[in-house]
């Protein structure tokens, strides 16, 4: 049972690695892997169908939608990768404090994680972008800004456990600072639980900007997202299958690939699905 356990898990860990590995190979490639300008209109090509000259076709314009898709991964792996690295930040600062020192720190903490959790934050999400310009950075800042509560909790009972372990009550009484206690001995200790949480934690970064692009709220044309290539390409659906297709498929692979590696991960660092 045991040896079958650790395939399934291993498995699962190899195959989202390798998806994700070759989707952050192909956005960081997409200047040498597209093969056409992403921007460029062809009025002439418009609609055209997967063929030899255009790998996923073309769109309304007569742009590469292959190009596109590639120059978009760009745009949700950076915006999903960036905005879990700020919530991770926050989340394990305000988590780690909450959960070492307890008391009226953790209590004020753990209220205003409450009031942020009691906001849908889709609805938060676009009600922030859509008071603002609807910037690049700002769509990472807040995407960031509002994905670390569930974090600090995890974070939190992770140090509440840790805190009074013998390995660390040794270090306090040899004279470690509080800052180096949270740092070099808890804070290691905790990882496993963090690195699985910002694993999983892209997905849901890179569906919710997808989702902005969409209703028109993220990236602004003519910079390619696979959100705004689905918002252009809902009244063609029936014309042209391709158009929305490939941008959909990509965010299925993308979301599929992060959750693969973040559940092999999870299942290697709990210790309670080896047994």
């Amino acid at each position: 049972m045991r040896n079958k356990q650790h395939k399934q898990i291993g498995f699962k860990t190899v195959v989202g690695l390798i998806l994700v590995l070759a989707l952050v190979s192909a956005a960081l490639l997409a200047p040498v892997l597209a093969t056409h300008d992403p921007h460029l209109i062809d009025t002439e090509n418009w609609l055209q169908p997967p063929g030899a000259g255009h790998f996923f076709g073309t769109d309304r314009l007569g742009r590469d939608i292959f190009s596109r898709v590639l120059y978009g991964a760009r745009v949700s792996l950076a915006v999903g990768i960036l905005a879990v690295v700020l919530a991770v930040i926050i989340g394990t600062v305000l988590g780690g404090f909450a959960g070492y020192y307890g008391g009226l720190a953790d209590m004020a903490i753990m209220r205003f994680t409450d009031v942020v959790l009691a906001f849908p934050s889709l609805f938060l999400i676009i009600t922030l972008v859509a008071l603002f310009d609807a910037e690049l950075w700002l769509v990472i800042l807040i995407i960031g800004l509002t994905g670390w509560p569930r974090l600090a909790r995890l974070v939190r009972g992770e140090f509440m456990r840790l805190r009074n372990t013998d390995f660390l009550v040794s270090a306090r009484m040899l004279g470690s600072s509080h800052s180096r206690a949270m740092y070099y001995h808890l804070l290691p200790n905790a990882l496993g639980p963090i690195i699985v949480s910002a694993t999983l934690g892209v997905p849901a970064a890179i569906l919710a900007e997808a989702g902005l692009g969409y209703f028109g709220l993220g990236a602004q044309p003519p910079v390619p997202t696979w959100g705004n290539m689905l918002r252009d390409a809902q009244l063609y659906i029936r014309q042209a299958w391709w158009y929305a297709t490939f941008p959909g498929l990509c965010i299925f692979i993308t979301v599929m690939a992060f959750n693969l590696l973040g559940d092999g991960l999870r299942g290697y660092f709990n210790p309670r699905q080896k047994v």
